[in-house]
C-alpha cells in the first residue's frame, strides 16, 4: 500500500549564480527560453487537471494525492519562472 503523500515545504531558492556572459551563447539562452516556455505549458495543463480533480467528488486519499501533484507542480512552475527571469537577464532584456 503506498504511503501517504508528504507535503513539501516551500524552499527559498538562492539567487541564480552569476555566469560570465561569454559562458552562455545567445543561441543557447534562446533555446533555453523556448524550453522553459514549453515546460510552462505542460505545467499549466497539470495544474488545471489538479484543480478539476480537487473539486470533483472523490475519496480523501485521491484528493491528497491530487493535492501532492498540485503542490509539486506549483513548485516546479515557480522554479521555471525564476529560471526564465535568469535567462531574460542573461539575454539583456
Amino acid at each position: 500500500m503506498p504511503s501517504s503523500p508528504r507535503k513539501s515545504k516551500p524552499r527559498k531558492s538562492s539567487p541564480p549564480a552569476e555566469l560570465p556572459r561569454s559562458a552562455i551563447s545567445t543561441a543557447h539562452v534562446k533555446q533555453l527560453r523556448l524550453l522553459a516556455h514549453d515546460l510552462s505549458n505542460a505545467l499549466e495543463a497539470i495544474l488545471q487537471a489538479c484543480y478539476l480533480l480537487n473539486r470533483a467528488k472523490s475519496r480523501a486519499d485521491t484528493r491528497r494525492w491530487s493535492q501532492l501533484i498540485e503542490t509539486a507542480s506549483q513548485d516546479a512552475a515557480r522554479i521555471n519562472r525564476e529560471m526564465r527571469m535568469a535567462l531574460r537577464a542573461l539575454s539583456g532584456e
